[in-house]
C-alpha cells in the first residue's frame, strides 16, 4: 500500500478543490494518467498518476478542498509496468484474446462540463443530487437550473454559497490589502477627442502607464516593509484586471515599455483567452509591478481602487463620455475619459502620484 498526497503545484498555493475524479477505486492506472482535476485560485489543473498500479481508495469528493500534502489516492501496490493508458485491467498473457481498451469514469463522479460545474457552484447546487438528462448520463445546464429552482421553492430562501477558488483567493488578498495598505486617490479626465477612429483603448492605457512610470518611477516599485524599504523595478509589468464569472483574474503583460502596439494587443488577446479557458499559466499571474483596471467598459467614472501589496499603485479608467467643455478659447463638445489613481501613501507621496497622473493623461491626450 502506498499513498499519493496532493503535490505542491506551485505559486505558494496551499490547497485545491476537487472538481472531478477520472478514476475510481479498483481501477488500474498507468504512470502519468490523469487521476483528478482540481481547481486552485489560478486554474483547473489535472493531477497525473505518479505510478502504475491499482487504486485502493480515493480521498475526497468533488467540491472538497484538500490541503497540499494531504492524502489524495491510495495505491494497493507499488509501481507496475505500464500496460497502456487505460482504466481497468486487461490480460497481459500472449494467449489472451485481444480486447478493445475503453476508458471509463468513476461511477460516483457526476458527468458535467466545466461550464455546468461553475453554474452549479454559483447556484449552490450539489451535482451529485441532480438527475442527469444529458447524453451518456451527463448533467446539463437545464438540469442544474431546474434543481436550483426546486431548492429555492422548497427552502423558501436563497442558498448560501461557500467561497471557492478565485473568490476565496480574492477574499484573502483584499483582507491583506485592507490591513496593510494606506490608500489615497487622485482623479482627473483625459481629453481623447483627437484619437483616430478604432484606436485600441487598452493598448493606449498600457502605453500611457509605461510612460508615466518612466516619468515617476516611485509608483513602479515593490514595498517590502518598513525595515526593508522599497525595490524599484527595471521593467513595467502591468497586471490587467479581467472580470469573469468565476471571479477576478489579473494576468500580467510583461515589459510593456519595449513592445509595439501590435505586440501588446496580441499579448492581451492571448492572456484573455487563457483566463477565459482557465488555462492561464501560474507564471502569468504573478509579478505585476502596477495594475490597470479598465472598469469603464462596464460603467462608472471614477473609483477608489484596491492596491494589492507589494504593488503601490493601481490605475483605473472610467467610461468615456461626451461633454461640453472650454476648448481652444471657446466651447466645444469633447470626448473625456475619467482616470483614477489609487496609491499606497505609506510609500508614495502625493506629489509623486499627482505628477504620475499628469504624465499619464498627457500621453493619453496625444492623437497617436
Amino acid at each position: 500500500m502506498s499513498t499519493f498526497v496532493l503535490p505542491d503545484i506551485g505559486e505558494g498555493l496551499h490547497e485545491a478543490e476537487i472538481v472531478t475524479w477520472h478514476v475510481a477505486a479498483g481501477d488500474h492506472v498507468v504512470h502519468d494518467q490523469p487521476l483528478v482535476s482540481v481547481e486552485t485560485d489560478k486554474a483547473v489543473v489535472e493531477i497525473p498518476s505518479p505510478q502504475s498500479g491499482h487504486i485502493a481508495a480515493l480521498h475526497g469528493s468533488p467540491g472538497d478542498v484538500i490541503p497540499v500534502g494531504e492524502p489524495l489516492v491510495d495505491f494497493a501496490d507499488g509501481a507496475t509496468p505500464d500496460v497502456g493508458a487505460i482504466v481497468g485491467d486487461i490480460p497481459t498473457s500472449e494467449s489472451a484474446p485481444p480486447v478493445e481498451a475503453t476508458a471509463t469514469r468513476s461511477d460516483h463522479a457526476p458527468r458535467a462540463t466545466p461550464l455546468v460545474r461553475r453554474l452549479a457552484k454559483r447556484l449552490g447546487v450539489d451535482l451529485a443530487t441532480v438527475a442527469p438528462t444529458g447524453p451518456h448520463g451527463s448533467v446539463t445546464r437545464a438540469d442544474v437550473e431546474s434543481a436550483a429552482d426546486t431548492a429555492s421553492e422548497t427552502t423558501g430562501h436563497e442558498s448560501v454559497e461557500p467561497l471557492r477558488g478565485v473568490r476565496r483567493a480574492m477574499d484573502a488578498n483584499m483582507t491583506r490589502a485592507h490591513a496593510e495598505v494606506v490608500p489615497a486617490s487622485v482623479t482627473d479626465e483625459a481629453d481623447i477627442s483627437d484619437w483616430a477612429p478604432g484606436t485600441d483603448t487598452t493598448v493606449r492605457l498600457v502605453r500611457a502607464i509605461a510612460r508615466a512610470c518612466d516619468a515617476q518611477p516611485a509608483l513602479n516599485v515593490a514595498y517590502l516593509g518598513r525595515s526593508e524599504g522599497r525595490r524599484l523595478h527595471p521593467h513595467v509589468d502591468v497586471g490587467i484586471a479581467v472580470d469573469t464569472e468565476d471571479g477576478l483574474f489579473v494576468p500580467v503583460l510583461r515589459d510593456v515599455a519595449h513592445r509595439t502596439a501590435d505586440d501588446l494587443r496580441r499579448g492581451l488577446d492571448e492572456l484573455r483567452a487563457d483566463v477565459e479557458a482557465r488555462r492561464v499559466a501560474p507564471e502569468h499571474l504573478k509579478g505585476a509591478t502596477i495594475t490597470l483596471s479598465n472598469f469603464g467598459v462596464f460603467g462608472g467614472r471614477h473609483a477608489t481602487l484596491v492596491v494589492v501589496p507589494p504593488q503601490v499603485a493601481i490605475v483605473g479608467a472610467g467610461r468615456a463620455r461626451d461633454a461640453v467643455v472650454p476648448h481652444a478659447g471657446g466651447i466645444a463638445v469633447r470626448r473625456l475619459m475619467p482616470m483614477s489613481l489609487t496609491f499606497d501613501h505609506r510609500v508614495v507621496m502625493g506629489g509623486e502620484a499627482t505628477r504620475f497622473l499628469v504624465a499619464l493623461i498627457t500621453d493619453l491626450e496625444e492623437p497617436t
